[in-house]
């Protein structure tokens, strides 16, 4: 332990970034996308490049190993070990030049794949390797794994795009490589140094095995398993950088990395063929090839299927053709219009096929990107398994790769294998290149389980050979496939890699036991047969993650998309701060590591989970964005109710998780009220006593909330179509014109609206304080004062999206077999979704321009769709904004501990836009915390869709009224 401390000390004094051995830090790192688990020594975070020499310095002086990690979503573990980890993705993550003319880049190795690839679309360039993980996954760790994507088939492997390469290795020498002449070969070795002895070491070992890498090197595109000792043979220009490739940080460390770049097709369309079967879809690869597609993707019916049980993706699976198994095509051209020409140039000669392929053309960007996304996210969202003891399916075996010419008999024989063992698969991948991938229902978890699963390996390896292939075509050898190079290599070629190894890191401390001299297999599982995770009684539950917390919590299996910095609402701390604590996995792996009770060993109690979770702003982005739906804001409230079953609760469970309590109270004297809370000197030091920053406002309550204006309404509803309006504390207290114009807008659709009649809360604020037991008083409540208006289908319409989503989430997840609660939630709407779907409303005209924010709530339970129906059924001019989530959250953004974040997160996209948005354009959300955080950081007004609407029927009201008035002036003799 002391001389642990005394590495950290060095570190510390060594380096400007972070250093981190804690126990909440080792937890978080402990494990990638793979089985595989390994607790690190400790994590440093550098800052620069010179911290990542200095880092391996101190770790050379004290002999400790060392393994490079950039988005942490290696799927065959080759990015956990026993090692000081450095995380390049926080800071050293540039792209610090791009040449359109020569078509290069030059980056820092933790920069993201698609930051890469944007920077280059400036020019009508593009990073070719796009691995499924792009908008998160690392250049480094690209290099590491020598990653692929889909179009390989345009331009190879990340191996074929690496120009060159500066590196540093364990003994501290840093010199850039790349293709070498013969001639600078020798000069280099005769310079001597370092860099001079392993150019020395690497041609003596080129000239002693070339005839054995020509003869055992599969000759297929998808070769990436062992070293790349091809790229040292004469024909391929003794290229160190790209012998690097693939090398897994077992090598030298990536420092810098000059890339290539190549045209990107600005016109693309995507051609869906359907097949009866994966294998006739196999069949078919040689038949498309020669047609030059840019990307050629297949997937089978387990997959599909997989989404349609569980109801996700559904109208993008609906776009599918015919069949059982598809094969995605995409065509690139300049123009659109030339891609879509050439696709249906193919379709046309497909046809005349015997046994035709049914068939889909997508030209327009958005369709295309629905068609993606079920390859993308297909195979994560279907990595549980919904049937109670059946093993999940995991990546046990991944990513082999044959001669695409004989893709079909290779399925085949391997799902004969499959079938042999007793297990289920799916089948998908980049069939183009011959390349597949399997989720296999492999059983972990038990002895016999390992027994088979290694018979298996062996099998599917001998298999691979047999076809001429590669055991490993995108992902790394890592810990799952290092130990069956052999059958692949012969022993010839494995000493050939111990020597390339030892060339390069004599001491091995490089990411040690990958590749050569591997760990097995079956060593260092995450959840093998040691695995024996707490099981806890539990508030919610969780009845759709088979009434399991631990199993809910397992939903995670590491592949990061809540790291992505773009797109979609997940995850709002991550992208605000880079920290791997702060993302949707990174708080599911400490929840794990505390059910495991090794590493994090003080459960409810934990400090370092409550941490993480506390800047957690509960938005429930994971639950729509995760491919696994996990459910980080129940998680939280179900932590937190344990958490402080022995800790005192902050002043802000009462002065804001108790609103609901105290602000009818506030609300029976208003201008007292606002004379406290508005007033200068007194106002601060109600913010004082509350918990809110200082620099935050607090809301003015209302002369009159809304159900006293609703009880004075003169209802101008007619028949008996009968609809309940939700009174939530914040449209009530602080904005009752946004219900009453709901009231308007409901009867102008022709319902009788009716409000409860005593005052009720849902008790959302209670959840981000794990008041749970008072969460479910308050919804038994509800059951009961609404029980006629249940029993007698009365729907029930919201407006405020977080109460909506109680009602339709957390109720049924505290009250699974609660008959009431059941059918509450069946029946309780979004506004826009209840005029959609259940009054089939036609909106009045309002020619307006307007930007659109969604709701992290009203998008996780609902989506945004029935909202986009209206303001586009009225004729409006808007954007939706890509906004993810405002930042505000509730109480979060009135944290004085939290409001910087807040802030960092709504000045993302939200703030900057509204800000940017002309006086006369419209600002639309429906959330009480949106609709604040645009006030108080942007200083605009932001409506409701309720409010939009009724503007639309008052200006035609209007409208009609001027007419009727024309009208009347109007001689009779002169009207026609």
């Amino acid at each position: 332990m002391a001389r642990q401390d005394q590495l950290i000390r060095r570190l510390s004094a060594a380096i400007q970034g972070e250093v981190r051995f804690d126990t909440g830090s080792r937890a978080l790192y402990s494990a990638d996308a793979s089985n595989y688990r390994q607790v690190p020594i400790g994590v440093v975070v550098p800052r620069s490049v010179d911290d990542i020499i200095a880092t391996v310095a101190v770790c050379r002086e004290f002999d400790v190993p060392v393994l490079a990690r950039g988005g942490g979503t290696s799927m065959c573990g080759q990015s956990v070990n026993v090692a000081v980890v450095i995380d390049t993705s926080k800071y050293v993550n540039r792209v610090l030049e791009v040449d359109p003319q020569q078509r290069l880049a030059l980056v820092e190795p933790g920069v993201v794949c698609d930051v890469l690839r944007d920077a280059a679309e400036e020019h009508a360039l593009t990073y070719a390797p796009d691995p499924a993980t792009h908008s998160r996954c690392t250049l480094g760790g690209m290099i590491g794994n020598n990653s692929c994507g889909p179009h390989s088939v345009m331009s190879g492997k990340t191996e074929e795009n690496i120009e060159a390469l500066e590196v540093l290795t364990y003994d501290g020498a840093r010199f850039w490589v790349g293709p070498t002449s013969e001639e600078e070969l020798e000069r280099i070795i005769r310079a001597g140094g370092r860099q001079g002895e392993i150019y020395a070491g690497l041609k003596a070992l080129r000239d002693k095995y070339a005839d054995e890498i020509r003869a055992r090197f599969p000759d297929i595109r998808r070769r990436v398993s062992g070293y790349n000792l091809n790229q040292l043979l004469p024909e391929n220009g003794f290229n160190v950088a790209r012998a690097l490739v693939g090398s897994e940080g077992t090598c030298a460390l990536t420092l810098h990395a000059r890339t290539n770049l190549v045209a990107s097709p600005q016109g693309r369309v995507v051609l869906v063929c359907g097949y009866p079967d994966i294998y006739l879809a196999g069949d078919a690869v040689p038949t498309l090839l020669p047609f030059e597609p840019i990307a050629m993707e297949g997937l089978d019916e387990r997959i599909v299927g997989g989404l349609r049980v569980r109801k996700w993706k559904l109208d993008d699976v609906a776009l599918l053709p015919a069949g059982s198994a598809w094969i995605m095509v995409e065509f690139g051209a300049d123009t659109r219009e030339a891609a879509a020409q050439r696709a249906r140039e193919v379709m046309a000669e497909l046809a005349r096929l015997p046994q035709a392929p049914s068939m889909f053309l997508a030209e327009d960007a958005k369709t295309q990107a629905r068609l993606w996304s079920i390859r993308e996210q297909g195979a994560s969202a279907t990595s549980m398994s919904d049937v109670p003891g059946e093993p999940d399916p995991i990546v046990g075996w991944e990513d082999a790769a044959v001669d695409p010419a004989r893709l079909g008999d290779y399925l085949r024989e391997f799902q004969q294998l499959i079938d042999r063992c007793g297990y289920k698969t799916s089948l998908y991948g980049h069939f183009g290149d011959g390349c597949i991938h399997a989720r296999i229902t492999f059983d972990l978890r038990s002895e016999a389980g390992l027994a088979q699963w290694r018979a298996f390996l062996v099998d599917a390896s001998k298999l691979v050979v047999k076809y001429g292939g590669s055991l490993n075509g995108e992902h790394g050898d890592g810990r799952a496939k290092s130990e069956f190079l052999p059958i692949m290599f012969g022993d010839t070629l494995m000493q050939a890699f111990r020597e390339f190894k030892e060339i390069w890191d004599p001491r091995h401390k490089l990411n040690p036991h990958i590749i050569v001299d591997p760990y097995r297999a079956d060593e260092h599982l995450r959840m093998g047969p040691d695995y024996q995770p707490l099981r806890p009684v539990t508030h919610f539950s969780f009845a759709d993650k088979q009434a399991s917390f631990t199993r809910a919590v397992e939903h995670c299996i590491g592949m990061g998309k809540c790291r992505a910095k773009q797109a979609g609402t997940m995850c709002p701390s991550y992208r605000a701060t880079g920290e791997e604590r702060y993302s949707t996995r990174g708080r599911s792996r400490l929840l794990f590591e505390m059910l495991r009770g090794e590493v994090i060993t003080d459960k409810w109690r934990s400090e370092e989970v409550k941490e993480a979770l506390d800047h957690c702003l509960a938005c429930k982005g994971c639950k729509s964005d995760c491919p696994t739906h996990v459910d980080m804001a129940t998680y939280k409230a179900e932590f937190l109710s344990h958490y402080y079953e022995t800790k005192a609760r902050p002043v802000q469970a009462y002065s804001m998780g108790m609103i609901g309590r105290w602000a009818p109270l506030a609300a029976a004297l208003p201008a007292l009220t606002n004379l406290v809370t508005q007033t200068p000197g007194l106002r601060s030091v109600a913010k004082a006593i509350s918990g809110i920053a200082p620099e935050r406002d607090i809301a003015r309550f209302a002369p009159r909330p809304f159900r006293k204006l609703f009880r004075a309404h003169k209802s101008k509803g007619t028949g008996d179509r009968r609809v309940m309006l939700w009174p939530d504390t914040f449209n009530n207290h602080f904005h009752p014109e946004t219900a009453m114009a709901a009231v308007r807008v409901l009867e102008h659709a022709g319902y009788k609206v009716e409000i409860p009649s005593m005052r009720l809360c849902c008790g959302r604020p209670l959840y981000d304080f794990g008041l749970l037991e008072q969460a479910k008083r308050q919804l038994r409540e509800i059951l009961d004062a609404l029980r006629p208006a249940i029993e007698a289908g009365v729907p029930l319409v919201g407006l405020e999206p977080a109460c909506v989503a109680v009602f339709r989430d957390e109720m049924v997840n505290l009250f699974p077999d609660d008959a009431q609660a059941v059918a509450l939630a069946s029946r309780t709407f979004m506004f826009s979704e209840f005029l959609v779907k259940q009054a089939r409303y036609k909106p009045p005209q309002l020619k307006m321009k307007a930007i659109v924010h969604g709701h992290c709530h009203q998008k996780a339970v609902a989506g945004m769709g029935d909202e986009i129906a209206l303001l586009g059924a009225m004729g409006l001019d808007f954007d939706l904004l890509d906004s993810g989530c405002c930042g505000m959250a509730g109480s979060f953004g009135f944290d004085k501990d939290k409001v910087e974040l807040s802030k960092q997160i709504g000045e993302m996209v939200l703030l900057p836009a509204v800000r940017a948005a002309t006086a006369d354009t419209l600002v639309v959300t429906n959330g009480y915390s949106c609709r604040e955080q645009i006030a108080q950081g942007a200083k605009r007004e932001a409506l409701h869709l309720a409010e939009v609407i009724d503007l639309a029927i008052q200006r035609q009201g209007s409208a009609r009224e001027q007419l009727h008035h024309a009208e009347k002036k109007v001689p009779e003799a002169e009207i026609e």
